[in-house]
């Protein structure tokens, strides 16, 4: 008779490889562990899979956008905010779209490497100003992380001495383009705070990385590994230690628990044969992505838990934010006939405009940056939120080859990112009405709101882009929106920037996990993607997500090594 092989049993399984399951991949291998990952989509190697320095022309189609890489065919993230097979639905009323990942490091395969740190008010926002909630952790606490993540990944910057956007360890700044010079002198002249860029592209060799080479194509997946994402930075040392298994194609379906309410391990389904498998563990992280790891917690019921897994409080897939968003472009007679040159640059701006304004003197609550671009990029090359446009050229043929290149060039563009406050109407809920994916697992349902906070911020968003192009004697090229028109905020879900779901609280009664983003009810549960945020802040989250993922898996290793866990 043949005896079965008793199947492994992992000290920790992680669900996600974007920045926190990388992160956590990458801690807690480095502490001994072994770790399995499990990852709803394909394997993806940015040397062998990316497209860094194709020319549209070499593809047929131009490098034109597919329904799996929206940002185009040669982008660096595979998936996209409407999956074959894999729907989700929205309540009566509700305007959101919902962007997921399907590879090896998720989404900071593609992401603009914004690398801000939320600073000491953006924790505290409640006691600011009376709205949302307080974080149960402040700015000291994730300090020496932040600091970890600068050293380990790379950022560049310029430290500034701002209160609310704090210094780290920066490389020197790449220089600014002709554009930024421009935009630097506009918003001086406006007392706009404008500084260098913050972002995780190496200007200076780290840990046998290149620093970059300005092609301008961080989008698509960096061969040299001199921009961030998990797969080029945090999982090769992690794959090194020869602790971590990888298991691609695995759509996680729901933690399972023992008699005990105790995480035993992650019911997923093998895509590639639609078998239901088990992996067991120790210890389960969560690192899905923010609404997906709520989908999974609402999807595991048991007798223990009716409600979903970690759920007694009735906050899983409640108070989610995404960052809200607006673009302005305009035309700069300054900038025409410019003189053919290098544009050389990372694959993003130069310089940003953290938040400069003290909002008791406004009519909305929270703050917003800003983000460049413009100049020499390709004509409608979509870039920052924006697209290029150009003033309609005179004739046909020589004439208006003519005139485009005099305008070629000649455009500047800003794009607000700020902070929403979360609402009892945005949140999402297990679809009431029974509505699976293909492969049988229950699909969110959305509910979504902006509230007055975030449609008078980006009205001021909109007024300050087109202050900017009229100081440098442009031309706007859109008219102003209407409040009926919510003064062109974006709508959720389109800056893939969402957040909570599984927030942070000192409160059972009122939150998911503790301030270690462990599950209140589970003590070997952990979430370390953007779902125990309490605030969205002002700022990129991706840096805070890598923070609190390195803190997180800090705090496990410790109390593996305790034998508490």
């Amino acid at each position: 008779m043949q005896v079965k092989k008793p199947r492994p049993e992992y000290d920790v399984c992680i669900v996600g490889s974007g920045a926190g399951g990388g992160m956590a991949a990458y801690m807690l291998t480095k502490a001994g562990a072994n770790v399995v990952l499990l990852e709803a989509g394909q394997m993806w190697d940015p040397v062998k899979n990316g497209a860094m320095l194709k020319w549209p022309y070499d593809s047929p189609r131009r490098g034109a956008s597919t329904k799996d890489k929206p940002f185009g065919e040669f982008d660096g993230c595979i998936g996209g905010w409407e999956i074959d097979g894999e729907p989700y639905t929205r309540a009566p009323g509700t305007r959101f779209s919902w962007w997921r990942a399907r590879m090896l490091g998720g989404r900071t395969n593609h992401w603009g490497r914004i690398s801000l740190r939320f600073g000491p008010d953006d924790f505290r926002g409640k006691t600011i100003d009376g709205l949302g909630d307080d974080w149960p952790i402040g700015y000291d606490d994730l300090k020496p992380y932040y600091d970890e993540v600068d050293k380990l990944i790379g950022v560049f910057g310029t430290n500034e001495g701002l209160r609310n956007a704090p210094d780290g360890f920066f490389m020197p700044p790449p220089k600014m383009r002709c554009h930024e010079v421009l935009v630097k002198q506009a918003a001086d002249r406006l007392n706009v705070t404008c500084i260098p860029s913050r972002l995780s592209i190496i200007t200076k060799p780290l840990n046998n990385r290149a620093p970059c080479h300005y092609c301008g194509q961080c989008n698509r997946g960096c061969m040299t590994a001199s921009n961030f994402s998990s797969t080029n930075v945090l999982f090769p040392p992690a794959l090194a230690t020869g602790k971590l298994t990888l298991i691609a194609n695995a759509m996680a379906r729901e933690v399972t628990v023992d008699a005990q309410g105790r995480a035993t391990g992650v019911s997923y389904i093998d895509k590639a044969t639609r078998t239901d498998r088990h992996v067991r563990a120790r210890v389960v992280v969560l690192a899905a992505s923010a609404l997906e790891s709520a989908r999974i917690l609402l999807n595991s019921k048991s007798a223990q838990f009716p409600n979903g897994l970690a759920n007694g409080s009735g906050t899983v897939g409640k108070y989610i934010t995404d960052t809200t968003g607006t673009d302005v472009s305009g035309f700069i007679p300054r900038m025409m006939d410019q003189v053919p040159h290098n544009h050389d640059g990372v694959g993003g701006m130069h310089i940003y405009m953290p938040w400069w304004i003290d909002n008791k003197t406004l009519d909305f609550p929270r703050g917003y940056h800003i983000e460049v671009w413009g100049g020499l990029h390709m004509p409608s090359y979509g870039f920052m939120g924006g697209i290029q446009h150009y003033p309609p050229g005179g004739g046909y043929g020589k004439s208006l080859k003519a005139d485009y290149r005099r305008y070629y060039g000649a455009t500047v563009g800003f794009s607000g990112r700020g902070e929403m406050i979360p609402n009892d109407d945005t949140y999402c809920e297990i679809d009431p009405n029974g509505v699976v994916d293909q492969y049988g697992i229950p699909v969110l349902r959305f509910h979504w709101k902006w509230t007055d906070h975030e449609y008078n911020q980006s009205k001021h968003m909109q007024e300050t882009f087109r202050a900017l192009i009229a100081e440098m004697g442009g031309t706007v090229q859109s008219p102003m929106p209407t409040r009926e028109e919510g003064y062109g905020l974006a709508t959720g879900g389109t800056i893939i920037h969402e957040l909570g779901g599984a927030r942070m609280g000192s409160d059972p009664k009122t939150s998911v996990v503790n301030a270690n983003c462990q599950a209140h009810e589970v003590k070997n549960l952990f979430v370390a993607d953007g779902g125990p945020f309490v605030s969205q802040a002002d700022k990129n989250p991706t840096w805070t997500i890598l923070a609190l993922a390195m803190r997180t898996s800090d705090y496990i290793a410790q109390q593996r090594k305790q034998g508490a866990l």
